[in-house]
C-alpha cells in the first residue's frame, strides 16, 4: 500500500512540475501562437503604389559609369526593387492591380508546372517549339549575321516578373533592368535592330556600341548546354521555351556584366541577345537568370552562395541581392538544399511540414519528400508569388488558419484565393502564427502581413495561400517578404534569415 501512494506522489510531482515549467520556461512559444497584423499600414500601401512615379522612385541612379573600374571580385552585392516602383501603374485601383498580379503568378506557375510534367515524361523542350519559331530558326540561319532581325517573345509573358534588379551590359556598361528569377538558367537582354522590342525603362541595348560583345561559336560548350540551339554562320542562335508556348530566340554571345555602383565587373558571362521582342515583360530589358542549371549567372560566376532579400512589393524601398561566401548570415534558419537531377533548374527545400498557432498541422509524413520520377517536392521560386500546396496540405493550413479566425468576419473569396475577411471595422487584428518547420525542429515563422494581404484598399484580405493541380509546392515571394533567403550552393543548404534585408 505504501509503494502505491508513494508511486502515486511521484506520478503527481511529475505531472505538476511539467505544468510549472511549460507555464514558466515556455512563454515566448505561446507569444508565437498568434501574431498582430497592422490593417492600416498595408491599406496605406496600397495607395500609395497607385501613386508612384518611377522618376522620383528610382532607387539612387548608380550611375554606372563609362570610366568604370575593371576589377573584378568573388563577393558582391546588386540593389533590388519591386516591379511596381519601376513603372507608372495604369490600374484605377488596387482591386485591379492585385487581380492582374494573380494572373500573371497563375500564369507562371502554369509554366514550371508543365516544364516538370515534361521533365519528368521524358519529353524535350523542343517539342514544345511553336511553328513560328522554326521558321524564324531557319530565316536567321540563312542571313547574313550582320543583318539579322532575329525573334524573341518575353519568356517573362509567363510569369510575374516581381523584383528587377540594375545591372549594366556591355564596355563600356549600359545600365539595364533585369528581373530577379530564381527559375530560370538563361540570362538575356534587348538588343538592337529590335524588330518589335516590347517598351523598357532604358534604351535597348546596342550591340555594336559594346567593344566586349562576341559571339558564341556552334561548337562552343555553352552552346551546347543549351535546351535547344541552332547554327547561323557557325555562330549560336538560342531558345528558351516555355511551358505556356512563349519562348526566346536570338543570339547566344557573352559580355561583361557590372555590378554594385561599377565596383564589380564580370566578363564573358554567356547571355541570350534578342532582337524582336513581345510579352508582358513590360519595363525591363530582359532577365537575369539565378538558377541552379550550368548557364545561369550564380553558375558561371561559380558562386558558393548568393543571397537576395525582398522588400514589400508594395513599398519603394529596396534591398540586394549579394554574391560569394559572405551572402548567407551566420545565424540563418537553415534547412536542406536539394536538387531535382531531371530537372536541374530550380532549387528545392527540405520542407518538414507547417503549423499554424503554434500546432503542426496532422499530415502524412512524406507530403514534402522530392521524388525524382514525378513533379513532387517543394520549390523556393522568387518568381512566384503566392506560395501553392498540394491541395490536402494546403486544405488542412486553411482549415487551421480559419478555426483560429472564427472571430473575424468572412468576405467570401477572390480569384485564387478562397479565404477572405472583410476587416473593415479594425486597425489591426490578431491571427494566428502560420510557420514553416525544417528538419532538426527549425521553424520559420512568418509576419501576419506575409500571408493574410489586401486585395483592394477597402480593408479586404485574403489568405495568401493556394492549392495546385500538382504534387509540386512552392514557396512564393509574398511569403519570403522581408526575409533573406540565401543558397549555400557548396555546403548545400538553404537559409532564412527573417529581417535581413
Amino acid at each position: 500500500m505504501a509503494k502505491s501512494v508513494f508511486g502515486f506522489c511521484v506520478l503527481f510531482f511529475i505531472w505538476f512540475a511539467t505544468c510549472v515549467f511549460s507555464r514558466v520556461i515556455l512563454p515566448e512559444n505561446e507569444n508565437h501562437e498568434t501574431t498582430v497584423l497592422d490593417i492600416s499600414a498595408s491599406i496605406q500601401k496600397t495607395l500609395d503604389v497607385l501613386s508612384f512615379d518611377p522618376d522620383q522612385i528610382l532607387f539612387e541612379e548608380e550611375s554606372i559609369s563609362d570610366d568604370f573600374s575593371s576589377s573584378s571580385s568573388s563577393s558582391f552585392t546588386v540593389k533590388l526593387q519591386s516591379r511596381d516602383t519601376i513603372l507608372k501603374s495604369t490600374h484605377k485601383d488596387y482591386k485591379t492591380l492585385t487581380r492582374d498580379r494573380l494572373e500573371r503568378d497563375s500564369a507562371r506557375v502554369d509554366s514550371i508546372i508543365t516544364k516538370l510534367d515534361l521533365a519528368m515524361k521524358g519529353i524535350s523542350k523542343s517539342d514544345l517549339k511553336p511553328l513560328v519559331v522554326e521558321k524564324e530558326f531557319a530565316t536567321l540561319k540563312s542571313q547574313d549575321q550582320d543583318n539579322i532581325v532575329g525573334p524573341i517573345t518575353s519568356g517573362l509573358s509567363h510569369g510575374s516578373g516581381e523584383y528587377f534588379s540594375r545591372v549594366g551590359v556591355g564596355h563600356p556598361p549600359k545600365p539595364q533592368y533585369l528581373v530577379l528569377d530564381t527559375g530560370s538558367d538563361v540570362t538575356w537582354v534587348q538588343c538592337a535592330p529590335c524588330q518589335e522590342c516590347y517598351q523598357q525603362t532604358d534604351p535597348i541595348f546596342e550591340p555594336s556600341s559594346s567593344s566586349s560583345f562576341a559571339h558564341i561559336s556552334c561548337g562552343a560548350q555553352q552552346c551546347k548546354s543549351l535546351d535547344i540551339s541552332a547554327c547561323a554562320n557557325e555562330s549560336c542562335l538560342y531558345q528558351v521555351s516555355y511551358g505556356d508556348g512563349s519562348y526566346t530566340v536570338g543570339d547566344f554571345v557573352t559580355e561583361t556584366l557590372t555590378f554594385d555602383n561599377s565596383k564589380t565587373t564580370v566578363e564573358k558571362i554567356s547571355i541570350g541577345c534578342g532582337h524582336d521582342n513581345e510579352g508582358l515583360f513590360i519595363g525591363s530589358a530582359g532577365l537575369l537568370a539565378l538558377g541552379a542549371g550550368s548557364l545561369s549567372f550564380p553558375s558561371q560566376v561559380k558562386a558558393s552562395a548568393f543571397s537576395y532579400c525582398l522588400v514589400d512589393r508594395d513599398s519603394s524601398s529596396t534591398s540586394t541581392i549579394q554574391f560569394g561566401p559572405e551572402a548567407q548570415p551566420a545565424d540563418a534558419i537553415t534547412a536542406p538544399l536539394l536538387r531535382n537531377t531531371r530537372y536541374p533548374t530550380f532549387y528545392y527545400v527540405g520542407l518538414s511540414g507547417i503549423s499554424v498557432g503554434g500546432q503542426p498541422l496532422n499530415l502524412p509524413h512524406s507530403v514534402f519528400d522530392l521524388n525524382p520520377n514525378s513533379p513532387s517536392g517543394v520549390i523556393v521560386d522568387s518568381g512566384t508569388s503566392v506560395t501553392r500546396l498540394r491541395t490536402e496540405v494546403y486544405n488542412a493550413l486553411r482549415d487551421a488558419f480559419v478555426k483560429g479566425t472564427q472571430n473575424l468576419p468572412s468576405a467570401g473569396g477572390f480569384a485564387l484565393f478562397d479565404t477572405c475577411y472583410d476587416l473593415s471595422s479594425k486597425t489591426s487584428v490578431s491571427v494566428p502564427t502560420v510557420a514553416f518547420l525544417f528538419p532538426g525542429g527549425k521553424s520559420l515563422q512568418l509576419p501576419a502581413k506575409n500571408y493574410l494581404v489586401p486585395v483592394d484598399s477597402k480593408k479586404t484580405f485574403c489568405f495568401a495561400f493556394a492549392p495546385t493541380r500538382s504534387s509540386l509546392s512552392i514557396i512564393g515571394n509574398l511569403q519570403q517578404q522581408g526575409t533573406r533567403v540565401s543558397f549555400n550552393i557548396g555546403n548545400s543548404v538553404v537559409g532564412f534569415s527573417p529581417k535581413k534585408c
